[in-house]
């Protein structure tokens, strides 16, 4: 057997685009950008902040196989420290933004570190056991506004020049940050590093007995996945103004991992998918109150029960695609 062969590093063709991956993305890109004028621009902006996160959840999951039920504290505390710098510090929007994105990367090199010295259900256990804790703390300092939150958070100039305050600034700079984390999602999957993680995946011993050091691998991964998802959630705490418990709260683990498979676990496309369908059901069917958890419920058991591989991963199974 060619030793190259079972090396993950040399042996995938997957590195290269396909034709309709290219396709797939410019049509996401068009519909993006004309979206705005057939509906709300901030309902857009917030549909791009949450896929993001998803996009982040599934890079741990979709690609090492390993399950956070705790991403909601780097989304969270990201989304309370970017409020709180714009807000009581006086940062412009886009050190606001990075100072969210520090403190979810340096929360991920903890958690991480502690989470990844088990398996399975353990590590799922340890990450939700995290993240409550950090969810009682916010509930008690001062910082983060209790259950009131952080309000009415000042979008600032860009660059001291940008004023967000127009929706149109505001929308392009959300679709930048989309755009530039997707792609950076992208590269790290496509990338030797990225098929290093799938082989982890899909057989942790085999990659340790070819000479990688899975644990710094995953770690890697993770915190790379919560400072992703710290981005999304510093970016919506700009956009709506507002940091509250309810990014911190465990709902919204629940909510990103409804997301990832709905549309589609493992799968470039299939978090964008199901973060529009599942915020879209959140806003059209806000009428009946607290029953929108019950139909969403319905549709997941759905999605589950006629869509194994999730929506976009049905698709590209029936098309014979890679989305």
């Amino acid at each position: 057997m060619d030793p190259a062969a079972a090396d993950p590093l040399h042996s995938s063709p997957s590195t290269t685009r396909t034709p309709s991956e290219i396709i797939a993305f410019t049509v996401m890109v068009a519909a993006l950008v004309v979206a705005p004028f057939f509906t709300y621009p901030l309902f857009l902006m917030q549909v791009m902040c949450f896929a993001l996160f998803a996009c982040a959840f599934n890079l741990l999951i979709g690609y090492v196989g390993l399950l956070s039920f705790g991403h909601a504290l780097y989304f969270g505390w990201a989304s309370y420290l970017s409020a709180y710098a714009a807000k009581a510090w006086g940062f412009t929007p886009e050190l606001a933004i990075l100072t969210g994105t520090a403190t979810a990367a340096l929360c991920g090199l903890i958690a991480g570190s502690l989470a990844i010295r088990r398996q399975g259900i353990y590590f799922a256990m340890i990450t939700l056991a995290l993240a409550q804790m950090m969810y009682f703390f916010a509930l008690q300092v001062k910082l983060t506004g209790g259950e009131d939150g952080i309000q009415a958070v000042p979008r600032g100039h860009l660059f001291g020049l940008i004023d967000l305050r127009n929706e149109t600034a505001m929308y392009v700079l959300v679709l930048a940050i989309f755009l530039a984390g997707f792609l950076f999602i992208y590269r790290i999957v496509h990338s030797p590093f990225g098929e290093v993680l799938k082989a982890i995946r899909e057989n942790e011993p085999r990659a340790i007995s070819l000479g990688y050091k899975t644990e710094r691998y995953k770690l890697t991964a993770f915190v790379l996945s919560a400072t992703l998802a710290g981005v999304a959630g510093s970016t919506k705490a700009i956009v709506l103004q507002l940091a509250s418990l309810t990014d911190v709260n465990w709902p919204m683990s629940g909510e990103v991992v409804l997301m990832t498979l709905v549309g589609g676990l493992g799968t470039i496309f299939g978090p964008i998918v199901g973060s529009f369908i599942i915020l879209l059901m959140q806003y059209k069917l806000s009428i009946v109150g607290e029953w929108v958890l019950v139909i969403q419920g319905v549709i997941f058991v759905a999605c589950v029960l006629l869509f194994r591989r999730g929506i976009v991963g049905e698709i590209a199974s029936r098309l014979r695609i890679r989305l």
